[in-house]
């Protein structure tokens, strides 16, 4: 499929691209460049491997900037990643994708209309689809970070135990997101670099607001990231208070029935001359003793802030 970039873009014909001086967007399949690279004039010798699991890059070549764009599945972090490749000049670029992303990404910047079209505009317009829907993103993993220390902090870890495991999951797909965003923005700085002139000075400011942009999103990923973090040393902390709290209600507990034992213990002997085991009144002087102990302990306990 070919466009080509002006106040709209539109879809064109292969052989427009050369007679209309217009800067154009091609998708191709890895098969059709293969057939077709000598047609773009490109000076390269290209041969996109879109199946390989490289992350987003660029080559500056001589006469022509190549490279490749890696997408995560935000839906799905575990999922496929979408992966393409491109090459440019100064008269337009040629998307090789052996899937729909690139295309669905170029419809996607097709609506409107636009005052100064140029190829610099299209090109940070079309980066900027991939991470349109990434702010609402990353509210909805702050929010329920939100969320979860809520109920870590009330306390009701223990009837959903797959906090830590939430937790860590998040942790994980933030990093790829950071990661996600700090290729974008090295993508992002080659163009601006513009090393080969293949841009316009003024409009270099294009590639400088989309760097702006990465550089903000992959801000809040790492914050959000370091949360993560801090909520799991937070979940520890509450396990290993709720784990004191029941070695102390324990300790209190055995600490309690220790002089009981030793009552029962020592009147367990059964010695002959042990004047008590004679005595009618014997059985419940000891049980009131056993319980007056265990009050005393109870009311020490409760002052020392130990219950």
């Amino acid at each position: 499929m070919y466009y080509l970039i002006g106040e709209t873009i539109e879809p064109c014909t292969s052989g427009d691209l050369a007679t209309s001086g217009k800067p154009f967007a091609a998708v191709l399949t890895p098969g059709e460049w293969r057939a077709r690279e000598s047609a773009f004039d490109m000076g390269i010798d290209f041969e996109p491997d879109v199946e390989a699991d490289l992350d987003t890059q660029a080559v500056v070549n001589y006469d022509s900037i190549t490279g490749t764009v890696f997408i995560p599945d935000r839906a799905n972090p575990d999922g496929p990643e979408a992966r393409f490749a491109f090459a440019l000049d100064e008269k337009g670029v040629v998307f090789i994708d052996g899937g729909p992303t690139a295309e669905a990404l170029i419809k996607a910047v097709t609506a409107g209309r636009r005052r100064n079209p140029c190829l610099e505009q299209f090109l940070s317009a079309f980066l900027a689809q991939i991470i349109h829907a990434d702010p609402g993103l990353l509210r909805r993993y702050e929010r329920e970070l939100d969320a979860l220390e809520d109920t870590i902090m009330a306390d009701k870890t223990a009837d959903d135990e797959g906090i830590p495991a939430r937790i860590t999951e998040m942790r994980d797909e933030l990093r790829d997101l950071d990661d996600h965003y700090e290729h974008l923005m090295d993508l992002a700085e080659v163009l601006e670099d513009n090393e080969n002139g293949f841009f316009a000075p003024e409009n270099l400011r294009y590639f400088r607001v989309l760097y702006s942009r990465l550089d903000k999103l992959r801000d809040q990923a790492a914050t959000l990231r370091e949360q993560a973090l801090q909520m799991l040393d937070l979940y520890k902390m509450r396990l290993d208070i709720r784990t004191n709290h029941i070695m102390t209600v324990l300790t209190v507990v055995t600490a309690i029935f220790a002089p009981l034992t030793l009552i029962a213990g020592w009147y367990g002997m059964n010695f002959a001359n042990m004047p008590e085991l004679s005595w009618p009144w014997g059985y419940p002087l000891v049980f009131v003793v056993c319980l007056i102990i265990a009050v005393v302990c109870l009311i020490f306990f409760k002052r020392k802030k130990w219950l």
